[in-house]
């Protein structure tokens, strides 16, 4: 994967955020575009082999749009300033999740704010079992690689059905349940990023088993 030539495309991209530059240079979109599905399908095939319960997610179907939603953002740019994508994309679960962009690139997993009924799933979950969420994210290398979980909004108090008393009410309280990893452009230039999303992935695969098996109660 031409790492530097999607770094070329992309700073040029936002430089130039509109539909006419894009199409002046739509071969080039193309030619980048599919270089990262082929590396996106080259991560599926060794996910697939050393995980067993991995979820075939070739990068056709992994690769997000690079348009934003101007329908419900209309002050965001044309054009995303990234490159992102989701692989073991199962339905409804915690994908993992790859971020290269110009300004920030990242390696992330988990829910972002799901909907109410896995949220409560996912609440259940450490109701029942929370000592095993905590025993994942306080483990050592586990806080190495992502620090805490990601920082969102929260409830100010314990979400219904629950006390404040709760053991485990800190995290109850999340509204979002994710990871992220934040790398540097010199990372995903260094030949061995892949062995660095290989690494992330199993280190943050405990955590992403647990909520989702904690969402399909």
């Amino acid at each position: 994967m031409n790492f530097k030539n999607l770094f070329n495309f992309l700073e040029k991209l936002q430089k130039n955020n509109n539909k006419e530059w894009m199409d002046a240079n739509r071969k080039w979109y193309h030619q980048v575009r599919n270089d990262f599905i082929a590396w996106l399908d080259g991560l599926d095939a060794t996910l697939a082999e050393q995980d067993r319960d991995y979820y075939a997610t070739p990068g056709k179907k992994g690769i997000n749009r690079i348009n934003n939603n101007l329908m419900f953002h209309p002050n965001k740019p044309v054009y995303k300033d990234h490159f992102g994508a989701g692989l073991d994309k199962a339905p409804r679960s915690a994908d993992f999740y790859l971020h290269i962009g110009v300004n920030e690139c990242m390696l992330a997993g988990g829910f972002w704010r799901p909907e109410t009924k896995v949220l409560k799933n996912i609440r259940d979950g450490i109701d029942y079992n929370g000592e095993e969420l905590m025993k994942i994210i306080n483990k050592k290398s586990f806080q190495k690689t992502f620090g805490d979980l990601y920082e969102d909004e929260k409830l100010i108090n314990a979400p219904k059905g629950f006390s404040n008393d709760h053991p485990h009410i800190d995290l109850l309280k999340n509204k979002s349940f994710a990871v992220v990893r934040e790398i540097t452009k010199q990372d995903v230039l260094h030949p061995d990023f892949d062995q660095t999303v290989l690494t992330t992935y199993f280190e943050m695969l405990p955590f992403r088993r647990y909520l989702n098996e904690a969402a399909m109660l």
